[in-house]
């Protein structure tokens, strides 16, 4: 199982195809129209939302192409902050959407961004040693 986690990883492919529609689900929930979000009574629901989204934003881009190389995973930490910073801009530029541009929801996106990070990291590292 910690194969997917390794250069030598023959799940690539599933890895990217399930990275792109994770990456899809982010966007419709963020730009789906406030009256269409169902209302959940739990504290902070909306940025438990957020910090999933990205962790698994992270996590799932990094096993598309799994290599514990520094630059590879900033890199792609990188563009999950720049990600989540960008959609927060747009729900502040579109009020059609009723939404609205909150700098709490980019540091929970941000939070779960490196957190998926070191998770990705943590299992490639096993993965490594154990080959």
């Amino acid at each position: 199982m910690l194969q997917i986690f390794t250069s030598a990883s023959k799940y690539t492919k599933q890895a990217r195809f399930i990275a792109i529609l994770w990456t899809l689900l982010i966007l419709i929930g963020c730009f789906m129209p406030a009256k269409n979000v169902p209302k959940v009574d739990v504290p902070l629901m909306d940025k438990w939302v957020h910090f999933t989204f990205f962790g698994g934003f992270t996590f799932f881009w990094l096993c598309s192409r799994p290599a514990l190389n520094k630059v590879w995973l900033l890199s792609i930490l990188a563009i999950a902050v720049a990600f989540g910073c960008a959609i927060e801009v747009l729900q502040g530029l579109l009020p059609a959407l009723g939404r609205a541009s909150e700098v709490m929801d980019a540091v929970a996106d941000s939070i779960g961004a490196i957190l998926g990070v070191f998770i990705f990291s943590a299992f490639a590292s096993v993965a490594k040693r154990k080959q």
